[in-house]
């Protein structure tokens, strides 16, 4: 608890929280606004009306489908980027110098990792609400279902399900920026597997759909890479949400095993 809780405070302090999670939020309240001041005139076909992103009840949806979806690419850029820095910053010798173990080290500020996404998440989906209110009142739509109480009692089930395929991804992310010692090359690692899965799912969809991002978009009980229209895949959601904790706890096992055994130098 007490690293958890040392975790929290060091990241409230990094730009790197208030870049990740601003950047978010400002491309999801841009959409928005686009939208809104273009009337989606252009922007779709007759399968989607764009004007659906600012339309309630259904924009609860949408703004936790986009948030989720590329909120992954954000999480385990930013899981990479606090590993990493646990090295390259010096602060992993200096906890293990005072005493700390490596793997309550390890396994404590990942858990604080997850905290803070889980709360940018969270206020990202309320400026991504507000943004939408405030699109559906430029474009003239109708704010009468804002308070839909069965699209609002649905809202926890999907947050868990997103949160655990964030998490999963984050610890993918803190897991080879710890094995690489850099930030960097989890950072790389991470933007890699986000877009060769997104391609190579044209091509290996049966192989793709185990990747945690796919898994991610699965357990939300929407079609992945290899499966655009969803529910024709062979993984379900349920069993995506099973794949997506093993994900996070092998990452995160990884990471614990390689720092115990790791030489701390410099």
């Amino acid at each position: 608890m007490r690293i958890f809780t040392a975790t929290l405070r060091k990241l409230a302090r990094r730009p790197a929280t208030l870049i990740t999670f601003g950047v978010l939020a400002a491309l999801l309240v841009f959409i928005m606004l686009a939208v809104a001041t273009t009337g989606g005139d252009g922007a779709g076909d007759e399968n989607f009306d764009p004007l659906a992103l600012v339309t309630f009840p259904g924009a609860y949806e949408q703004i936790l489908s986009f948030m989720l979806g590329l909120g992954g690419l954000f999480a385990v850029t930013y899981g990479a980027a606090i590993a990493g820095s646990e090295w390259t910053w010096g602060t992993l010798k200096v906890a293990i110098a005072r005493g700390e173990s490596r793997t309550l080290y390890v396994v404590g500020t990942y858990v604080g990792v997850v905290a803070v996404i889980a709360i940018g998440l969270l206020v990202t989906f309320i400026i991504g609400v507000a943004g939408a209110a405030a699109g559906a009142t430029i474009s003239g739509v109708p704010l009468d279902g804002v308070g839909d109480t069965d699209a609002l009692a649905g809202l926890p089930e999907q947050f868990a399900r997103g949160g655990v395929a964030i998490a999963a991804q984050a610890a993918v992310g803190y897991a080879v920026a710890t094995l690489a010692r850099s930030q960097l090359a989890g950072i790389g690692a991470g933007i890699a597997l986000y877009f060769v899965g997104t391609f190579a799912g044209v091509f290996l969809p049966d192989v793709v759909q185990y990747l945690p991002f796919e898994l991610g978009s699965t357990a939300l009980g929407g079609g992945g890479f290899g499966d655009p229209q969803g529910g024709t895949g062979a993984v379900s959601p349920d069993t995506a949400l099973l794949l997506l904790v093993a994900w996070l706890v092998g990452s995160v096992a990884v990471a614990s095993l390689w720092t115990q055994r790791a030489e701390i130098t410099g």
